[in-house]
């Protein structure tokens, strides 16, 4: 009896270990278009990688990203992003491959999954990098594209305003093992 208490203790501390999460992960999109060029930047991203589970679940609040002017932001999300109907975008998805992750060494990870952003949800594909430091914490890199049209984001119609219709968007996040 002594052996399978032991045991489920070791297997359920394994599961655990597995188990990582952010609270303060950094979002940044990048809007290059011929006229205007500007970044978007929220410190507000949340997350979880399950490598027991190959789960992936990330979201930010868009209401927390910020161009550095004031009234494009507020009319990105009246306007474009209709944040008090969609405050959210999120992707959910798996890797292709649950990585061996060593510490100290990059691991290049691929993801598929849905993003959902302005109420649409479609499947992408999120390249990018994990590593594990030596605090064994994940260090999450990845960067994706979003084309606005995909998801029913209306681009602005004044110059000044002028948006790129592909959006680059690049995460940053230390995760950490999450303790029960």
């Amino acid at each position: 009896m002594k052996r399978l208490v032991l045991f489920f203790f070791f297997v359920s501390n394994v599961t655990i270990a597995q188990t990582f999460l952010t609270e303060s992960g950094n979002v940044n999109f990048l809007s290059k278009a011929p006229l205007s060029e500007f970044n978007g930047v929220s410190y507000k991203l949340y997350g979880l990688i399950d490598l027991s589970n190959n789960l992936l679940d990330f979201y930010v609040d868009l209401n927390t990203v910020e161009t550095g002017i004031g009234l494009r932001d507020k009319h990105m999300r009246d306007n474009y992003l209709e944040t008090e109907k969609y405050p959210f975008a999120e992707f959910t998805g798996q890797m292709s491959s649950i990585p061996t992750l060593n510490p100290g060494s990059e691991t290049s990870v691929r993801a598929i999954g849905k993003f959902k952003i302005h109420g649409v949800e479609k499947e992408i594909e999120v390249k990018g990098t994990l590593t594990k430091n030596l605090k064994g914490e994940l260090e999450l890199d990845a960067v994706f594209e979003v084309l606005l049209s995909d998801f029913n984001i209306p681009l602005p119609k004044l110059v000044f305003y002028e948006l790129a219709e592909n959006q680059s968007v690049t995460i940053k996040a230390t995760l950490k093992s999450k303790k029960l």
